[in-house]
């Protein structure tokens, strides 16, 4: 008998089971239930034993699927493996695999948080974008077309360069599990970031600075934002680096705010010199964190507030700076660099303060610590600064 759709189709139930198999000696087969029920079988002999395993139920499983579903049995047999004790393992390591959950998870605990600052944005990402559309699938049945639809969503309300960064996050996740081996290929292979973005060269004129600042104190945000804002523009230094800082990073005596390794970019430590105004905003910023360790302490638990927060408020109150274009917390740090500049401070003083890698060769040899002039730098800054405000 040769198997075909129609002869499938028509075959009735009797009182009990029965099993039909094709005429060709292969060991194909089905089982035809008193209910009607119907399974693909595969009828072989192993280690002199008669063995048999269900291939798939019919019609669920198609005949053509059933016959490679036999194809591959057979192949299994060829190579002395017994194919329903293969079967058995696979559905077994199909259960216990990674979902997406769990790949967020172990990438955060065994990749991001040793080597991130900023590893609370991956997980904020990760978990918000990422988790609730595809958290519960295996991180090895995720496809290029389920990156890609989770991008059109980001897109879809309104955030496109955030779409940018959600690919970011995703495709180091999935690198991640490429090379811990819980995956054999990313599905981030062949996406491109959905949106492109310009070169940022954003910095505030004097005039900017002024309404900045003092429109500040109408703004509607913690005060501790506000001050987070304000000393981004007076040092110089990264958001991540200001909100992380704690106050054991300050020798207020010499005025110095120490960054260490493990939080700079760069990983190495970075002298920050203290002008009077930083010391100011310092002074009352101790005023307001009760006695936590942080500058900036997070309302959940022993932590920072994380570094997009800064970013939120100054985007939900960026039209109460009248006359403003629109300007990130990072364009404070280009503005400050580049008044320091028009004030005749070297570049390479002002590379200094930033904590820019250097990879010349001069700087390999060059291994002057530039204090003195930073701190030159600071207060030139900070004096021009009051002018302006």
């Amino acid at each position: 008998m040769q198997f075909t759709d129609r002869k499938i189709k028509n075959l009735e139930s009797k009182e009990t089971s029965y099993d039909l198999r094709e005429g060709n000696g292969q060991g194909f087969g089905i089982r035809v239930m008193p209910s009607g029920h119907k399974s693909w079988l595969f009828f072989y002999n192993f280690e002199g034993k008669k063995q048999r395993m269900t291939l798939g139920a019919y019609p669920a499983t198609s005949l053509a699927d059933a016959r490679a579903l036999h194809r591959n049995a057979q192949k299994c047999l060829a190579s002395s493996k017994n194919p329903a004790t293969e079967q058995h393992k696979a559905k077994t390591e199909a259960k216990i695999a990674d979902t997406v959950n769990d790949l967020i998870e172990e990438y955060l605990e065994k990749w991001a948080k040793p080597r991130k600052r900023s590893w609370q944005e991956d997980e904020r990402i990760l978990k918000k974008d990422v988790a609730s559309i595809i958290g519960k699938r295996k991180a090895k049945d995720v496809t290029k077309r389920d990156i890609i639809l989770i991008l059109d969503q980001v897109i879809d309300r309104g955030a496109p360069i955030a779409a940018n960064r959600t690919l970011a996050a995703i495709r180091r996740m999935f690198n991640f599990a490429v090379e811990r081996d819980i995956i054999t290929i990313t599905p981030c292979y062949g996406v491109k970031a959905p949106t492109k973005e310009n070169r940022r060269d954003r910095l505030l004129s004097e005039e900017e600075v002024k309404t900045f600042w003092h429109g500040l104190e109408n703004a509607s945000m913690f005060e501790s934002s506000k001050l987070a804002l304000k000393l981004q523009l007076v040092t110089g230094q990264r958001k991540g680096e200001v909100v992380g800082a704690e106050w054991d990073e300050f020798d207020f005596k010499n005025r110095w705010w120490t960054i260490p390794a493990s939080k700079s970019k760069n990983g190495n430590n970075h002298l920050v010199p203290l002008s009077d105004l930083a010391l100011e905003l310092l002074q009352e910023l101790k005023n307001l964190s009760n006695g936590s360790k942080w500058l900036f302490p997070s309302p959940r638990g022993d932590k920072h507030i994380i570094p997009t927060a800064i970013d939120r408020a100054l985007r939900n109150n960026i039209k109460k700076f009248k006359d403003v274009k629109p300007f990130t917390p990072h364009d404070l740090r280009r503005t400050a660099a580049s008044h320091m500049t028009a004030l005749g401070v070297s570049r390479l003083v002002v590379s200094k303060l930033l904590n820019h890698v250097e990879n010349s060769v001069t700087a390999i040899y060059d291994r002057h610590s530039y204090d003195k002039e930073k701190r030159a730098a600071v207060d030139a800054w900070s004096k021009k600064l009051r002018e302006i405000i």
